[in-house]
């Protein structure tokens, strides 16, 4: 089993920054994809960024890419979601998510075995 817990999110004026959280313990961690995805209630979640544990590459929507950097803390077991020049439109629940063997369906949620609880973040105009 894995657990997952985020922090970090907030309420943000538009232009700000938020950095989010997500701790992973339970399970030995190698050669994993962490993701973030964001959600609004009654639609599909929306790949945000990932990392590829053993190799530390990171990739990015296109929505977000230039604002949004994701780094780790291997110490820790923790990922970072660094989100800046917030936009209104990034309003959301943000998830975290770990999966194995995920290639280059990383988009898909379903293909992530664990998930984190989600935390809010809201952009103010």
């Amino acid at each position: 089993q894995v657990q997952l817990v985020e922090s970090g999110g907030g309420l943000v004026q538009a232009g700000g920054s938020l950095r989010l959280s997500c701790t992973a313990s339970g399970r030995a961690f190698s050669g994993y994809t962490m993701s973030w995805f964001r959600q609004t209630t009654g639609k599909e979640r929306e790949f945000v960024g990932l990392l590829r544990w053993n190799s530390g590459r990171t990739y990015f929507a296109d929505s977000v890419k230039g604002r949004f950097t994701i780094s780790r803390d291997g110490a820790e077991n923790t990922v970072y979601l660094q989100m800046n020049n917030l936009k209104p439109e990034d309003t959301d629940v943000y998830y975290c998510a770990v999966g194995w063997d995920i290639g280059l369906y990383f988009a898909y949620s379903e293909r992530y075995d664990y998930w984190g609880q989600g935390t809010q973040v809201t952009v103010s105009s």
